[in-house]
This record gives C-alpha cells, sequence and structure tokens, in this order.
C-alpha cells in the first residue's frame, strides 16, 4: 500500500474546516492552514500566512488562559513530560477588522523527537453555536410553540439547527404535543419560508386517496377522475411538505414515497411522465417507526431517509415547569375567543394541573382550561372547576408547595403573579415601548387579550 506523502497531508490540512496550527519549541507558529487564516482575519493567500508564520503563539491569541501562563512562565506546560498533553477552553478572539468570534482552541503536544513541530492548535468557530444559544435562551415561544423548560429550549435549538438544512426532518412525540407547530417553525426559519407549507394528514385517508393526494392523477385515472389534478408534492413546491401521522401510510404506498425521496421527482396517477418536484419533506408520528421496522409495517429504507434529521417532542409532563406559561397563555386565548374578560387561575387550581400526568399533552390542558372556562362563574378558576379526573390528583398526589405570590414566567419575558397598581402599568408601558406602540403586539408580550389591555389603558389614563 503506497503511504502519504506529506504534499498530499499538506493539501488534506489546508482543506480541513477546522483551524491548524504547528509551533516550534520556542513556541513560534511553523504553519497555519486557510480555515485558522479565516478565523482569525487573514487573508488565506500566501502573503497572509507568511504574517503568521514566525510569530509567538502567546501574542497571537493573548486572551487565551493557555498564551497567558506561557507568557508568563516563558515557556510552554504542554511541551513539558510531566504535564497534561493536552488543553482545552473556548476564547473571544477580535480581528484586525475589529470583528469579534468565539474560538474553542485544543492544544495537543506532540512528541519530543518531531523535528519542525512541537505543538499543534485546533480552531472551532463557535460563533453562530454560541449566538443560537444565546438567541434560544432568551426565548420563551417559537412560533406557535411555548416554553421555558430545559426540554424545550433544546428543542428550540434544534429546530433553529434544522431550518438551516435542507435536510429531511422526522418529528417524533406522543399526540397532542404539537408536532405540527415544530413542523411549521421549522418551515417559518427556513429559506423556504417564502414558499408554500403543506400538510397531509396520512391517517385520515385511504389508501388509494392518499396516493392521489400526494401524487396527483390523470384525468380518467380513476371513476371520478373527470379532469387532471396535481397532488401535495407538486402544490409544495419550492417550499415544505408535512406528512403527518406518516406511520400510517401503507406499505404500497411507502414504496412510492421512497422514490420521492430518492429521485426527488413524482407521477401521478394513472400517468408514466415523471415530473421534478423541490420539496423539503418533513415527516411527524406519534408512533415508534424503529418498532414498526422490526415489525416489518414500516420499509427499513424509508425510515432511515425520513430519519435524516430525528426531533423529538416532549411530552406535557416532562416539562412541567412549563404548565403556568402554558395556561396563562392558552386562557389569554380562550377568554379572547369567547370575548370574555381576562381569566385568572387559582393557585390551588395550578398545583391540580402541575400534578397530573396529561396522557393528551397540550392538546387536553387547552381542552381542560376550556372546560373550566364555561364551569367557573366568575373570573378566575378555582380547584373545583377542573374536570374530575386533574381534581382528584391534587387531593391525592404531593406535589411541591408553590407560593401564592411566586411570580410566574410569562410570554415575552414578563412576570405576573397577577400583578396590579404601579408595577402592572410599568409593564403595560414597557410592552408597548418594546412593541413601537403596537397594542395587539403589547397585549401578546403581556398574556393579554386585546380588549383586557385597553381596558387597563383607559383604567390608569394612559388612552
Amino acid at each position: 500500500m503506497n503511504s502519504i506523502t506529506l504534499p498530499d497531508l499538506a493539501f488534506v490540512i489546508d482543506n480541513l474546516e477546522e483551524g491548524v496550527l504547528f509551533l516550534d519549541k520556542e513556541r513560534r507558529v511553523v504553519t497555519i492552514n486557510k480555515a485558522a487564516l479565516d478565523m482569525i482575519g487573514q487573508p488565506p493567500s500566501e502573503a497572509g500566512g507568511e504574517a503568521i508564520v514566525g510569530q509567538l503563539c502567546p501574542g497571537l491569541f493573548p486572551g487565551a488562559s493557555c498564551a497567558r501562563e506561557c507568557e508568563e512562565s516563558g515557556t510552554c506546560s504542554l511541551m513539558q513530560q510531566d504535564t497534561k498533553k493536552e488543553k482545552l477552553e473556548d476564547i473571544t478572539f477580535r480581528r484586525p477588522d475589529n470583528r469579534v468570534v468565539s474560538l474553542r482552541l485544543r492544544a495537543l503536544a506532540l512528541s519530543p523527537s518531531e523535528p519542525l513541530a512541537r505543538c499543534a492548535i485546533l480552531l472551532t468557530n463557535r460563533t453562530h453555536e454560541q449566538q443560537l444559544e444565546e438567541e434560544v435562551s432568551e426565548r420563551l415561544r417559537l412560533g406557535g410553540l411555548i416554553g421555558h423548560s430545559r426540554p424545550m429550549q433544546k428543542l428550540f435549538r434544534r429546530i433553529l439547527q434544522a431550518a438551516a438544512s435542507e435536510a429531511t426532518v422526522l418529528i417524533e412525540g406522543e399526540s397532542g404535543t404539537g408536532k405540527e407547530l415544530v413542523a411549521r417553525s421549522l418551515h417559518e426559519n427556513s429559506n423556504r419560508s417564502r414558499g408554500p407549507y403543506i400538510r397531509v394528514h396520512c391517517a385520515a385517508l385511504s389508501e388509494g386517496l392518499l396516493e392521489s393526494e400526494l401524487f396527483g392523477h390523470a384525468r380518467g385515472a380513476f371513476t371520478g377522475a373527470t379532469s387532471a389534478r396535481e397532488g401535495r408534492f407538486e402544490a409544495a413546491n419550492g417550499g415544505t411538505l408535512l406528512l403527518d401521522e406518516v406511520g400510517e401510510i401503507p406499505l404500497s404506498t411507502q414504496v412510492k414515497l421512497l422514490r420521492v425521496l430518492q429521485e426527488r421527482e413524482i407521477e401521478r396517477v394513472g400517468e408514466n411522465i415523471s415530473r421534478k418536484v423541490d420539496v423539503r419533506i418533513i415527516a411527524a408520528t406519534n408512533r415508534n417507526l424503529a418498532s414498526m421496522v422490526q415489525e416489518g409495517t414500516f420499509r427499513e429504507d424509508l425510515y432511515y431517509r425520513l430519519r435524516v434529521l430525528p426531533l423529538h417532542v416532549p411530552a406535557l409532563r416532562e416539562r412541567r415547569d412549563d404548565i403556568p406559561l402554558l395556561a396563562t397563555h392558552l386562557l389569554a386565548e380562550i377568554s379572547q375567543q369567547h370575548h370574555q374578560d381576562e381569566i385568572q387561575i387559582s393557585q390551588e387550581a395550578l398545583r391540580a394541573l402541575e400534578a397530573y400526568d396529561w396522557p393528551g399533552n397540550v392538546r387536553e390542558l387547552s381542552n381542560a382550561l376550556e372546560f373550566a372556562t364555561v364551569q367557573a362563574a366568575g373570573a378566575t378558576i378555582q380547584l373545583a372547576h377542573l374536570p374530575p379526573e386533574i381534581r382528584h390528583t391534587e387531593s391525592s398526589q404531593p406535589h411541591a408547595a408553590v407560593s401564592d405570590t411566586m411570580p410566574r414566567p410569562h410570554i415575552g419575558g414578563y412576570y405576573r403573579a397577577r400583578v396590579h397598581g404601579d408595577e402592572e402599568k410599568s409593564l403595560i408601558l414597557k410592552a408597548l415601548e418594546e412593541s413601537g406602540g403596537n397594542k395587539a403586539a403589547a397585549a401578546r408580550k403581556l398574556g393579554m387579550s386585546r380588549t383586557t389591555l385597553w381596558k387597563r389603558l383607559k383604567q390608569y389614563g394612559m388612552v
């Protein structure tokens, strides 16, 4: 077998996405690849490399603790045989153009017998990743999804990461968790957001009708097909197609779907003409597709074609911290739909919501709150107004104590345990200011209906 030559190795290193620098025993840069030059703001040319080669490492990365230690001691501890052979740290680096980037710096000691280099530094640009983390940490909602719990923050981050890709996404989660909202958020945050968003509920259609809905049909393809019709794939061209409850698709249709994913073209029922489609596929299911593959009811090749980017939507019982936030938001929506004044919920009723396991997830929570709204005689939902199964859970299971005055997180970063007077007035002023005077947007931030906000404005003499 032929060995790799030094020119070959240099070519590979120069084409890595990670930055690579090699230092000699005097801690000076021996060589640097294009990616590293780009990260530190030097032109990826021979001149740019010449400007860096020969520089001392401590002067190149003054913000790194490794570099400070090296500068203070006059030697590199990594090159000492009695120390660790690797160091890892995240640093903030200001480039010559004043752009600040976040870099992960990994320093590796090389063999003392190596004549040209004694240390290798690997650089990874984490700027986009860090910006994404900061953006997600400030979010309490993404599209129609709401939550501040760790599982939801993780989901928000993965949605935004997946939205930047064109890869096929498989959304898995129990019924009622909001899988369709995840799909919409993916579409709205993607480069296809200006294109159509089409949803097909695969479980609601028979095998023959499903194929016609997905791929379209020619005139005369079957009884009643009096004219040609395009399918959902063609309708979603340039946009996103959600295959909801994809686990319900019959095996015969799965074969045809696999071909579309592979070839990016469809054939209408009753035709033999291939038509190209430019569609991003998102699939959603509440079933365990991996188990279905083992049982032979779902094609293995289709499963892996769909599961390029898997997303798991947590059940409501896995994110109980979000229940107060969701309840307040849902009650604001219910009051607006029914043209009612703002509806509150007592702490006793809230504890019952937090103790219940929610087999129907957010959909069941919404239904329970609507039930309670109808039962409540006044503007506050009490424990007695909740459905029986939820009331009994509260009385039979232990739960964490909830202070009557404990502030609850709300959409837009506001907190209300039912504030009044000057505190409420200041929150309204802040919401209006951040919304540029848009009362509808301010109401959403505060979790109020527009009618309630208008009443508060009149109450405080702000209109």
